[in-house]
């Protein structure tokens, strides 16, 4: 039987599945990560990836029963987390993460704005990997090398040097449309070619598993090792959304969209990027600073399972405010508090909004409300958001797959159905580390299975998600145009 290994390289941990061709689950391994902040700072030890992405990989092949053959291995890594090796890899800073915020864009986006333009997201932000590159290369040795995150474990599991994937290439500014480096920004800004490793799609193969890495990780000799993408693209990856006009929803701590173009969508608001995928597609999405991660400040040790349940019950698609049946003719939502769950001050996707803050429409009675408020807020972002993908051209008539931690809540994922208006589907398993297993060659026909698709209830959301988008245009966070089109959009049955 054939396996395939799948590997998360996150931020505060590395995880390692071993996946059959049906998608059973062998074995799996998983290691903390170390990180050192301080302010704008955020840095991690490289070697300690090494370590312990070798670690997880032994515990994941732990118990693999004998005669399964290993057929390849696939390792996603944080979005513009860069570092700089010697022709050895061996690294010589340590590693950037994908949020430290220490270097400038500006002379990246005067140089080079015409590229960024063409490429549909417009400008760069100080975290993303070319400036931090710019911030590295003053200390710079003769002879250093630019290393993404995965590309560094790639080099020491194939003992050679290797190329790196166009999404993890992304935010150091590579020509996603033409797939090459940039070289002439690159000239202007000062940064060597030499500096520069090569770029392939997602899901190359870049070599095989050497001898010393063997020993190690316990990966056998010789097993494929297939180029990967960032961890959100591997959690789409491993959600399905592969298909053109497919979405990936995902919300935890905060909200992430991904789905699947034919062409490459432009945004004037550059809230929008969009990867490559390996088959030559695109990938847009976008990540909005609105979450769930509000429940745990909004509603400090409450018990958030209650919550749902109470909530469930009080505000059903048949329930008035007070819990009631509905009368006839009585608007579902009519009365109900409505919050807008920013995590964090500004807001990034659908709209950019540095100054943006929660707030709350309606005055909530309890705990009970106020949870049920800050779902419902959540639930129409992520309404707005498609709203928004709409208005710029990209298909949103495909499958809508949920996944993240909301998803154990069922009352939530009804009412985002609701809210919707569209059948939602959940998988049994749509981790990255499985996203990474299907792209070392694994099937995802087979190996990615439903758990569930969710009809909406055929409540009527209209009203209250169209005072939502009232407010966030009066505040001025909102673009008018994207305002229009989502009440345009809801006018529609």
């Amino acid at each position: 039987m054939s396996v395939w290994i799948g590997i998360d390289l996150g931020t505060q941990s590395v995880r390692a599945l071993a996946v059959t061709g049906d998608g059973r689950v062998l074995g799996t391994g998983s290691r903390p990560l170390t990180s050192h902040r301080d302010g704008p700072r955020h840095e991690q030890d490289p070697e300690q990836w090494w370590r312990e992405l070798a670690a997880a990989t032994r515990e994941a092949l732990r118990d693999l029963p004998a005669g399964e053959r290993v057929e390849g291995v696939a390792v996603d890594a944080t979005s513009g987390t860069v570092l700089l090796t010697d022709g050895s890899g061996r690294a010589l800073t340590p590693a950037l993460m994908y949020d430290d915020r220490r270097a400038d864009a500006g002379r990246v986006n005067e140089l080079g704005s015409h590229v960024w333009e063409r490429l549909g997201y417009r400008r760069m932000q100080p975290n993303w990997g070319l400036p931090k590159l710019l911030w590295l290369l003053p200390d710079a040795p003769a002879g250093a090398r630019l290393a993404h995150q995965s590309d560094f474990v790639n080099r020491r599991l194939a003992g050679h040097e290797v190329a790196t994937d166009l999404s993890n290439a992304l935010k150091t500014g590579v020509d996603l449309i033409e797939e090459r480096w940039p070289l002439e920004v690159f000239d202007a800004l000062g940064v060597p070619a030499g500096l520069l490793p090569e770029v392939v799609r997602p899901g190359t193969r870049l070599g095989t598993v050497c001898a010393a890495a063997a020993e190690e990780t316990g990966i056998p000799a010789g097993t494929p090792v297939i180029a990967g993408t960032t961890d959100g693209c591997a959690a789409q990856l491993g959600a399905g959304a592969q298909r053109v006009g497919s979405w990936n929803s995902v919300l935890g701590t905060t909200l992430v969209l991904k789905g699947v173009t034919k062409e490459l969508i432009h945004d004037p608001l550059g809230v929008v990027y969009s990867h490559r995928a390996p088959d030559g597609s695109w990938l847009p999405g976008g990540a909005s600073s609105t979450g769930a991660g509000v429940l745990s400040r909004e509603l400090p040790g409450r018990d958030l399972d209650a919550l749902s349940a109470d909530a469930a019950a009080r505000f059903g698609p048949d329930r008035t405010r007070d819990g009631r049946a509905q009368r006839p003719g009585h608007t579902p939502g009519a009365g109900w508090p409505v919050t807008y769950p920013l995590v964090s001050r500004g807001e990034r996707f659908p709209f950019a909004a540095p100054d943006a803050e929660p707030f709350t429409l309606g005055t909530p009675a309890d705990d009970v409300e106020r949870y049920a408020a800050i779902l419902l807020g959540a639930a129409f972002v992520e309404r707005l958001c498609f709203d928004y993908l709409d208005l710029l051209g990209a298909p949103v008539d495909g499958e809508i797959i949920l996944t993240g931690g909301a998803t154990r809540s069922a009352y939530w994922t009804q009412l985002r159905a609701d809210v919707l208006n569209r059948p939602v589907t959940l998988r049994e398993n749509a981790e990255p580390a499985l996203g990474m297993a299907v792209l070392a060659g694994g099937d995802p026909a087979r190996m990615i299975r439903t758990r569930d698709v969710v009809q909406p209830s055929g409540a009527d959301l209209r009203e209250p998600y169209l005072r939502f988008v009232e407010e966030l245009e009066r505040r001025g966070w909102l673009d008018p145009r994207a305002a229009a089109h989502a009440r345009e959009r809801t006018a529609t049955p």
